[in-house]
């Protein structure tokens, strides 16, 4: 198995400095992870990072609340794309589920999903902490509907990341031919290697380089 292709190589912060997303860069293109997910302040420099390498592109649209209206979802996602972002992950409108306005959820992202050609990926951050068990499968459900290729457990900024059980859940509600992405505190290689176990096709992580290296991790967060 070539892990570090599971792998979104991830750095979001908000003080998130130049010289940090040139590590990362060059961390990815040394190690071979998928993709670099930043916000998209810096979607252009890390295109003009990455280029001539097969490392990917990321950026997060209405993080990490999803509560931009649709329009500030849908323009913030054109010019990520404009910047040379080949996968978009949006986080759902999370107050709209919990009030069961579902088809407001699901016009939200299927508004993004037409911004976005394919073969460029629209992944869909559920934000698992702040669901029930029906609220998340809801949510996947409007995500397929919608016409997403992943969805997404977690922004790593609210109270709770990346659980086995959730996997689990969303794996059993999207079946096999939509994709899982697990984000929010993968720390360790062993821990990669479970959710994949129960579902996960991505990780979104920001040691990345420790999980590849079976190093262990002493930093917290995404």
């Amino acid at each position: 198995m070539n892990l570090a292709q599971y792998i979104d190589h991830t750095i979001l912060k908000p003080d998130t400095s130049l010289s940090a997303i040139e590590k990362v860069c060059q961390e990815a293109r040394n190690h071979g992870f998928f993709s670099v997910c930043v916000n998209p302040y810096y979607v252009s420099t890390v295109k003009a990072l990455l280029e001539g390498s097969s490392v990917k592109v990321t950026s997060v649209v209405g993080f990490p609340l999803g509560a931009q209206k649709t329009a500030t979802k849908v323009y913030e996602t054109q010019e990520a794309l404009i910047d040379g972002a080949d996968e978009i992950d949006m986080v759902i409108n999370v107050a709209a589920l919990k009030n069961k306005a579902y088809e407001v959820v699901l016009n939200d992202i299927k508004a993004v999903r037409k911004a976005i050609n394919h073969p460029k990926v629209l992944k869909v951050i559920i934000e698992t902490c702040l669901l029930s068990d029906d609220e998340k499968i809801k949510a996947c459900q409007l995500s397929v509907e919608a016409g997403a290729d992943y969805v997404k457990t977690s922004t790593g900024f609210s109270s709770g990341g990346a659980t086995l059980e959730d996997i689990k859940l969303m794996r059993q509600t999207v079946g096999p031919d939509i994709g899982v992405k697990a984000s929010g505190g993968i720390k360790s290689q062993a821990q990669v290697m479970e959710l994949i176990e129960a579902g996960a096709t991505r990780i979104g992580a920001s040691s990345s380089v420790e999980i590849v290296t079976n190093q262990k991790v002493e930093s917290k967060g995404y």
